[in-house]
């Protein structure tokens, strides 16, 4: 047929969107979106706050201070005591002999015939340091066991001496001359036979330095050891005050000086060597480095320590009871410092604000009622958000002519507030804090009651941000 070909036109489908497709493909976006803005954005992480108190190491380890004199040979010659060490003696008794020769070791071994035996109130005093030693011994501290060595081997001694008087005398009887003198005691007091240098410490004399323990040297005054005159021999310690010196932080110096404000500090102290308890008074010193120290005075158990100058001792304070807060949580945050009498209530919701002096168009000049949050308050002055008032705007005293400029400025500490789904900043008195957390006052005015919720991480909002779960 004339005329025909085979030209075909393609029929193009019309695109047919139904809503779902639309309402699928928003979707889809906006799910994309949430997922990049998750991911780049910082996380509000809240916290629920708790009461609690603070796990505090109230442990220490102090120096011993004593009145303590130390008594030198005045001959030559082999030592023999006759005092135990940490007794009391009164002026005039034996507290030792010189043996000029040396002979009445000798004397004594050649002239024995038989066993020399303690009595049940000897072996009583050595069970008791054996005890001792054991209930406080700390691997940490493995040179203790060289101290307690020496004690152990010294009372030993000492306490069989008491066998051989008669041998010294036999000694002296032999000889044309006496070899072997008797010396008394010149004061009364605890008997100590080691030395160590800090004899003669106070409080203010303190240094880090003496708390090295590493740099520490006492030396023993041993039994039939050889002396020249002038060597120490033996020391008293003549007072049953005595007070053990630590180290402590800013925190507590300052809670001990504003505690002395109202009369005489005392704190209880327990003894870890014993696990007992006495009370001390307290007196702070701060050094020329800034280092402070706290002196801890007894007017009892000096006799039981009398041979330890580094004391292990937990400190007994009262624990605050508050709410427990994380300190990442905490913010300083500045506000406007108002005096009350320019703060009134108006608007619809009868809130506290302003009244804030306002401009109009034709230069002419109002007055504005402008709600404003109270965040803190004194006797005289209220502490106001900065984000509503600004730096030399006027404020009208109510019922008043005169006016107020806005300047003066003061910082609080405080939180974020979420439980209104924003950022809402809340002040804080912290009674006590550590490295990881703070117990802060509940129930103020305007702070934080328990079960509130806040932002774990302060620095991760602003003011007035909402929060979004």
């Amino acid at each position: 047929m004339a005329g025909s070909g085979n030209n075909i036109t393609k029929y193009r489908r019309p695109i047919n969107l139904n809503i779902g497709m639309i309402i699928f493909a928003v979707i889809f976006v906006y799910i994309i979106i949430c997922v990049f803005m998750y991911f780049s954005s910082e996380h509000v992480v809240g916290y629920e706050v708790k009461e609690g108190t603070l796990s505090t190491n109230n442990i220490y380890t102090g120096i011993a201070l004593r009145t303590e004199k130390i008594f030198t040979c005045s001959d030559a010659g082999y030592t023999n005591y006759y005092a135990r060490e940490g007794e009391r003696i009164a002026v005039g008794n034996l507290v030792y002999t010189i043996d000029e020769t040396g002979k009445l070791s000798d004397y004594i071994k050649a002239s024995e015939t038989g066993e020399n035996s303690l009595s049940n109130e000897d072996l009583t005093e050595l069970k008791s340091e054996i005890e001792a030693f054991a209930n406080g011994f700390d691997t940490n501290t493995f040179s203790d066991i060289y101290n307690f060595k020496y004690n152990v081997q010294g009372t030993v001694v000492k306490l069989a001496n008491y066998n051989v008087l008669q041998n010294a005398d036999a000694l002296n009887q032999n000889a044309n001359t006496a070899v072997i003198k008797y010396f008394s005691a010149l004061d009364s007091g605890i008997v100590l036979y080691s030395v160590d240098g800090f004899e003669n410490l106070t409080l203010q004399d303190m240094n880090m330095e003496y708390f090295d323990q590493k740099n520490y040297e006492k030396t023993y005054l041993l039994n039939n050891e050889l002396v020249a005159n002038g060597d120490p021999v033996y020391k008293l310690s003549t007072n049953e005050d005595w007070s053990i010196v630590i180290p402590i932080d800013d925190q507590l110096v300052e809670t001990f000086r504003t505690k002395k404000q109202k009369g005489d500090v005392y704190v209880e102290v327990k003894f870890l060597k014993n696990q007992r308890t006495s009370w001390a008074l307290v007196d702070t010193f701060t050094n020329m480095e800034g280092d402070h120290f706290a002196s801890l005075t007894f007017t009892n158990s000096m006799v039981t320590f009398c041979t330890d100058r580094f004391i292990d001792i937990e400190l007994l304070l009262e624990e605050e009871t508050g709410l427990k807060i994380p300190n990442s949580a905490i913010v300083e945050k500045e506000f406007y410092i108002v005096p009350k009498e320019y703060v009134t209530q108006g608007g619809n919701s009868g809130r506290l604000g302003v009244l804030l002096e306002t401009y109009d168009e034709e230069g002419n000049t109002a007055t504005q009622f402008v709600e404003t949050t109270v965040y803190e308050e004194t006797e005289t002055e209220y502490y106001l958000d900065d984000t509503v008032l600004r730096s030399g705007s006027y404020l009208i005293k109510p019922d008043s002519t005169e006016k107020y400029a806005v300047s003066r400025m003061g910082s609080l500490i405080g939180v974020y507030n979420i439980n209104k789904g924003y950022a809402d900043f809340k002040q804080i008195i912290i009674l006590e804090n550590n490295e990881e957390y703070s117990i802060v006052k509940s129930n103020t005015t305007y702070g934080l009651n328990v079960y509130d919720y806040i932002v774990l991480d302060a620095e991760t909002v602003e003011d007035n941000d909402f929060i979004y779960e």
